[in-house]
């Protein structure tokens, strides 16, 4: 079932644009690799005016003993696949989702983007890193039946941990290397299936867990498998025409009671990054935070009434994009608009490997 809520929301106090959302970015600021260490990238302090330079590895010291951290503990497969037709025409495809295997079957079914100079009609076969497995495509899938449907000769995720390739966003200019199969995943990542990383929990490493505990802040997971349609273009200028992907997660029983009991001792629910955020606001739609897997395409925009979420933890983000509209929707549209002001005229490093903020949720 699907958690389509009008989400952006008729309390928005404006009709806003794409174009509201765009800033001038200098190329030199878009990370193509990460920090040496994961902490030692730089953290945007934003809960207050004027915001704080920070280091991430200060992080526990801004957080208060009872508040509880939530991760997104979604593992990254290398969903980035190459090959070629039966006529011999170049193939990219990305896989977009593994579905679940029949019972007792193996998991070989795919929905993927493909590339190639000619689109492969149902029925044919491809044949991929350098003839290692085929795939039969099934038919077309997914919105506007923009994906393909492929049965893999052989298990999705064995395959695509052997011959597939990180599937690193469009603005890294670099062929993913050994290094990037490191550092494009958190050192918590458990259930395998997204084809993007939760990118604020990159910065997480051993010593900052380890002082967060110390601190006394407490920790529960979410899974949501984020899709390639993270980085898709907004391609209306009325952000209420704009159509979000779907994508898939799950809130533990163990999850919802962390909730609970921080609200109840007072405590912050602190995000880490956006996927966390859509998946527990988009668990609490109906008025209060429910249990359960199921699909969501929650559109956040300024507006939008935030339920669960206090404070939130996330990278900087793509001018124009879903992203920007969610971060702007939490903590204000001039607040946010003001702190990337400050971050690209102080030199932080954006995207996918570049640095953090934190923000507290607007009031009201």
């Amino acid at each position: 079932m699907s958690d389509t809520a009008h989400s952006s929301a008729a309390a928005s106090q404006r009709d806003y644009s794409v174009a509201d959302f765009d800033f001038e970015l200098p190329p030199e600021l878009i990370a193509q690799t990460p920090a040496a260490e994961r902490s030692a990238s730089r953290l945007l302090d934003g809960r207050g005016s004027p915001p704080v330079d920070r280091i991430f590895r200060e992080l526990p010291q801004l957080l208060n003993p009872g508040d509880l951290l939530v991760f997104n503990n979604t593992k990254v497969i290398k969903a980035r696949l190459y090959g070629q037709k039966a006529s011999g025409g170049a193939v990219e495809a990305l896989v977009e989702r593994v579905l679940p295997a029949a019972a007792g079957g193996l998991s070989d079914e795919v929905w993927a983007h493909m590339r190639a100079s000619k689109s492969p009609k149902p029925g044919a076969r491809v044949s991929f890193a350098d003839g290692a497995f085929e795939a039969e495509v099934l038919g077309r899938c997914g919105p506007d039946n923009g994906l393909f449907h492929l049965r893999l000769s052989g298990d999705a995720f064995e395959l695509l941990e052997r011959h597939g390739h990180v599937p690193l966003p469009p603005y890294i200019e670099h062929a993913d290397s050994e290094d990037d199969v490191r550092r494009y995943q958190t050192v918590f990542a458990k259930e395998p299936g997204a084809v993007a990383a939760p990118t604020a929990a990159l910065h997480f490493d051993e010593g900052v867990l380890a002082a967060l505990a110390a601190r006394g802040v407490a920790t529960a997971h979410v899974t949501l498998h984020v899709g390639a349609g993270t980085f898709q273009p907004v391609r209306v200028d009325k952000i209420s025409e704009h159509k979000m992907h779907s994508e898939w997660f799950e809130v533990s029983p163990a999850t919802v009671d962390a909730i609970a009991a921080c609200k109840a001792r007072g405590g912050k629910v602190v995000a880490v990054g956006t996927t966390t955020l859509r998946a527990l606001e988009s668990a609490a739609l109906g008025g209060s935070l429910q249990a359960g897997a199921r699909e969501t395409d929650i559109f956040i925009t300024p507006g939008f009434q935030f339920r669960v979420v206090d404070r939130l933890i996330t990278n900087f983000h793509l001018p124009k994009s879903t992203l920007m509209m969610l971060v702007s929707a939490f903590a204000g549209y001039e607040p946010i608009m003001a702190l990337y002001r400050h971050a690209i005229a102080q030199g932080y490093r954006f995207f996918s490997y570049g640095d953090a903020m934190l923000l507290e949720r607007r009031a009201g």
